[in-house]
């Protein structure tokens, strides 16, 4: 597969310094990898109503093709030697790495954490470029489709699984707070938009990790010179399932 395939199918797809140039050239086998991966992925939208801790399903899903495709987590240790001795040591825990004897390609997945782990990977990319660690970043988030219709999916998800109240919500392992309370006062067949209103701000808020944060990087420099590959996941790839 490649980079066109993950397009057509609905994916934002930006490429930075000859990345895609790069990748195509000289790691065509890794590249085929990760748009299958990609292409394989697919999430319920249960999962992105359903509370509890921990990774989303869908990013367990991406992390377990990858890692089977030898793409494993990896620690990159970069050393600072004087004189016989070291004198300054910094590891750099990437998500996943893919290595093969043109180089090594470094990818993280930021499906939903605060926006300002974007400067970090993308800081951490160019100092592991810049080392000769690595030869291309890539990020993969949540897509500008996607993030545009999050409420609809939620509302929609709500209204399928009959929910009515908080109550109904326990259905989706939800416990709201007083705070969320407080902010959806409506009850029936009001309470689903307002509620599903709220959840997406909290949850998936604008100060998240996607595509157009990730974006507002890049238009920065965050990143330069190194080569990076930036990947949307689609709302396409979204579909309604039951509990």
């Amino acid at each position: 597969m490649r980079l066109s395939d993950l397009e057509n199918a609905g994916f934002d797809i930006l490429t930075e310094n000859h990345a895609r140039a790069i990748l195509t050239n000289d790691f065509p086998v890794p590249l085929g990898e990760l748009c299958k991966s990609l292409n394989d992925l697919w999430i319920a939208d249960v999962e992105l109503v359903r509370g509890g801790g921990g990774e989303a399903h869908s990013t367990q899903r991406l992390r377990h093709s990858l890692t089977d495709s030898g793409w494993p987590k990896s620690n990159i240790i970069i050393s600072k030697i004087v004189d016989g001795k070291e004198r300054a040591a910094i590891t750099h825990e990437i998500d996943h790495v893919r290595k093969t004897e043109n180089g090594a390609v470094a990818l993280e997945i930021e499906w939903n954490n605060k926006d300002p782990f974007f400067d970090r990977d993308l800081e951490n990319f160019q100092r592991l470029h810049s080392e000769g660690a690595i030869s291309v970043g890539v990020i993969v988030t949540r897509g500008k489709s996607l993030q545009e219709i999050l409420y609809q999916i939620v509302k929609k998800c709500a209204v399928n699984h009959g929910v009515r109240s908080f109550e109904d919500l326990g259905k989706f392992d939800l416990r709201p707070t007083e705070r969320q309370r407080g902010m959806v006062t409506s009850s029936g067949e009001d309470f689903v938009p307002n509620w599903a209103r709220m959840f997406v701000r909290d949850k998936f808020g604008t100060a998240t990790t996607h595509w157009d944060k990730l974006l507002e990087r890049i238009r920065r420099g965050v990143g330069n010179p190194c080569p990076l590959l930036l990947i949307g996941i689609p709302a396409a790839l979204v579909f309604e399932d039951k509990l």
